[in-house]
């Protein structure tokens, strides 16, 4: 990897950590999730980056894929927060997330996942197998007593492309391909207080263009060349709703979809319902990694 290209990745990781710690001062309870989305969204901008995808907040039973739409009203009262912040420059991505307990009755689910993200970091070099990681992680979260939550994964960091191999597990899948040198992966543990799998819930309000095709609906057409502009990176359903309105945003979203346009990132919540926490970092694969979204 080149220095220009270790130097846009850098960038991008010291602009989504601070972004993650700006929101989690945010996190209170009183607090409207979309008011600390839309502040985390527009520090990012104002430090010079793009989001990689919408910043994302999920409560309680909720893993991911949790983000705001226009109508979105909800305060913060007591939940279990998992904020989920991405960063791009140039398409070079940063992605890194946390918990926050308003409640003060979760602290150990929230260190668990924490705890397993950090001793994954230790282990991290060219050669070590997949599975290596996802036993360390499993071995963290079930010691403090939960569940890792197996359907969910870390993940390869590609040019404008947030999700590509490998997939690091959150558990001994038993999977012996190996990082390499130069790799850039997200380490992601999910800590569950139920069943440890996930289930898509509705509705969804982040999306990923698949496929670029002519539509006939001058409505759409307009949706669809703004969402063209995100370079096939995720975006938010509120992002639209603030240029084209509501209404036209439904309509077009819903064509999209029925086109096979657009992929829906529906919210993930735990299957019996159990609270779940997160923790995130980004890594280059190296000698010494360098955890990037890790700021002193």
């Amino acid at each position: 990897m080149d220095l220009e290209t270790i130097q846009k990745y850098s960038k991008a990781g010291e602009i989504a950590a601070t972004a993650l710690q700006y929101g989690k001062s945010l996190i209170k309870n009183g607090a409207k999730v979309i008011e600390i989305l839309d502040a985390v969204e527009t520090k990012i901008e104002d430090m010079g980056g793009k989001p990689a995808f919408p910043a994302q907040i999920s409560l309680n039973e909720c893993a991911a894929h949790s983000c705001s739409s226009m109508d979105d009203d909800t305060i913060l009262r007591d939940h279990v927060v998992k904020l989920d912040v991405g960063v791009h420059i140039d398409g070079y991505i940063a992605d890194n997330a946390l918990t926050v307990d308003l409640s003060g009755k979760y602290t150990d689910l929230v260190n668990a996942s924490r705890d397993a993200l950090n001793e994954a970091l230790k282990i991290i070099k060219p050669g070590i197998t997949l599975a290596e990681i996802g036993n360390v992680i499993h071995k963290t979260i079930t010691s403090a007593g939960f569940s890792p939550v197996r359907n969910l994964s870390g993940h390869g960091l590609g040019h404008y492309n947030i999700h590509t191999k490998p997939s690091v597990p959150n558990f001994d899948n038993g999977n012996k391909n190996t990082l390499e040198d130069g790799d850039v992966i997200a380490i992601e543990p999910f800590a569950s207080m139920g069943a440890g799998i996930v289930q898509e819930s509705v509705p969804a309000t982040v999306f990923t263009l698949m496929k670029d095709t002519g539509v006939r609906d001058p409505i759409t057409r307009k949706v669809l060349q703004e969402i063209k502009k995100y370079n096939g990176l995720p975006f938010a359903k509120r992002w639209l709703e603030r240029t084209f309105g509501t209404p036209r945003t439904n309509l077009a979203l819903r064509t999209l979809v029925r086109m096979d346009c657009i992929q829906e990132h529906n919210p993930l919540v735990d299957q019996s319902r159990g609270m779940v926490s997160q923790a995130e970092h980004s890594v280059i694969v190296q000698g010494k990694p360098l955890v990037y979204t890790r700021i002193e």
